[in-house]
């Protein structure tokens, strides 16, 4: 199944940044209304607010509850190279997070999280479909895996608009939130099949 993505939201988850090593400022991804960029220290304080907020944090695997600043920085610290997190924003507020990890198969995993007050608006859909198409594009993977608790029909709505297929079997995946296993259902979309759905679907 692989790891988990640091932002692996279950709800409503270039180069990338980290205190310890930064070689360049990845450039902004963006879409009609939102702006992915990279993280920046002084991002903890929303980043806590909002992941912190309990019906956001119990749909995600990694994110603990309650979620501190002080926490939020020790994650910022924590990411290891490779791993390409952006802050989601609107009109310049933080309203979520997006991210992807590389898996030693070749593939990568995505997760993001919108903050509770933006969600209804597709703000999730859109963030994540502006990064799937970067991971096929820049990032030049051939294939992408993301999830969601299988009480999270939100999610699922999600990723399912962007093109992914469901894995037959689901497993259990830790929730720091909830301090318990939860059912987890799995996708997988390949690079060919995501460039078919999408013309399909335009």
């Amino acid at each position: 199944m692989g790891s988990i993505p640091p932002f692996f939201f279950l709800s409503s988850v270039g180069m990338l940044w980290t205190s310890k090593s930064r070689t360049s400022t990845p450039k902004p991804i963006k879409t009609r209304r939102l702006v992915l960029r990279a993280l920046v220290p002084g991002d903890a304080r929303e980043m806590a607010l909002y992941a912190g907020d309990w019906d956001v944090a119990r749909m995600t695997a990694r994110i603990p509850y309650p979620y501190s600043e002080a926490l939020a920085e020790q994650w910022m610290d924590s990411l290891e190279p490779g791993e390409d997190v952006r802050v989601i924003t609107l009109g310049g507020e933080l309203i979520g997070a997006v991210g992807y990890m590389p898996q030693p198969d070749g593939t990568a995993e995505i997760g993001y999280w919108i903050g509770k007050p933006w969600w209804g608006n597709g703000y999730a859909t859109e963030a994540a479909r502006a990064l799937v198409r970067y991971c096929f594009g820049k990032g030049g993977y051939a294939q992408l895996t993301c999830a969601h608790f299988v009480d999270n029909p939100g999610s699922a709505r999600v990723i399912r608009k962007l093109g992914f297929t469901p894995l037959e079997e689901t497993s259990p995946v830790w929730c720091d939130a909830r301090q318990a296993e939860v059912e987890t259902q799995w996708y997988e979309l390949k690079r060919p099949l995501m460039g078919v759905l999408w013309r399909r679907r335009s």
